[in-house]
């Protein structure tokens, strides 16, 4: 058995096991004494190997589908929040408690821009 069963096999170890697969029904005259290594269990086992696969790849289609939906209800619910700042700034005025609420600055608890005066070098 294997030693971490938890990992994924690499698609280059699946093939291989694909490929022995095809090539032990090939073989006339297999007969092996653990029942679970006789070919009909093993293509049991196939079956459902691709079965999950096949809902594995549906399944992350369908997640991404739905990443899709919820980003653009995302998107919409952020414009509609962005009108609604608006709103309450022409309503109540951009520096009202009100826009506080919601999360954004006063007007005035911004810095009023300073003139910046530069000195020359003087040689001398």
């Amino acid at each position: 058995m294997a030693k971490n069963e938890v990992k994924r096999l690499s698609p280059k170890q699946r093939q291989r096991d694909i490929d022995a697969f095809e090539a032990v029904k090939g073989i006339s005259g297999y007969s092996p004494s653990k029942p679970t290594a006789r070919v009909d269990d093993i293509q049991a086992v196939h079956d459902a190997m691709k079965t999950a696969q096949t809902e594995e790849v549906q399944a992350y289609g369908v997640a991404d589908e739905k990443r899709d939906i919820a980003t653009a209800k995302e998107w919409e619910f952020h414009n509609g929040m962005l009108e609604v700042a608006e709103q309450v700034i022409a309503q109540y005025g951009s520096d009202s408690n009100e826009i506080q609420k919601l999360g954004y600055k006063k007007k005035s608890e911004y810095k009023s821009p300073t003139t910046r005066t530069t000195t020359t070098p003087t040689n001398g």
